[in-house]
Order: structure tokens, then C-alpha cells, then sequence
């Protein structure tokens, strides 16, 4: 589990698939995550399938959203057990 190998202070910014609201937020409360931590444009853009991700990075490093150091994660998670992420240091 990343937030337990890196600890949630290394943690910059989540920038989910956006896939839907409630399931995204849903998803924070279950792990535990502050939703402060979270980066969502799915109120501005719905869902954009494949190009969410991409499109909400790029709004979250104008936004000054990226810390230098600290780890983006990516997470996405589709159809059935259908799931990936991405997690980098900025």
C-alpha cells in the first residue's frame, strides 16, 4: 500500500480518474485520505474517459497544485476489476 510505504506527508496530490464524484470522495473516506489532498475537475468536465487523468494533471501544476518532492498519485479504476496507477515524485 503506497500510503503506508511512503507515509501520507509525502503525498503532494491524488489525481483520480474522474470517473464520478461520490465514488471518488467515497473512495478518500475508505482509505483514509484528507480530501484536501484530492484534485477533481469532474464538475467542470464530467467524465472524460482516458483523457481525465492528463487533463486534471495539467490543471492541478497551472493551479501550483505540484510540489517539488512530493509524490503525485494517479490512480484509475474502470468497469469490473478493470485498475491501474500511476505515482511519481515531482
Amino acid at each position: 500500500d503506497v500510503i503506508d510505504r511512503y507515509g501520507i506527508d509525502d503525498i503532494g496530490v491524488i489525481i483520480p480518474h474522474q470517473v464520478n464524484q461520490r465514488i471518488i470522495e467515497n473512495a478518500m473516506t475508505n482509505i483514509g485520505v484528507p480530501m484536501d489532498l484530492l484534485f477533481c475537475n469532474i464538475d467542470r468536465y464530467g467524465n472524460t474517459s482516458a483523457a481525465s487523468v492528463p487533463i486534471a494533471l495539467r490543471e492541478a501544476y497551472e493551479a501550483g497544485r505540484l510540489v517539488k518532492g512530493k509524490l503525485v498519485m494517479m490512480p484509475a479504476f474502470g468497469a469490473g476489476m478493470t485498475f491501474g496507477h500511476l505515482l511519481l515524485r515531482w
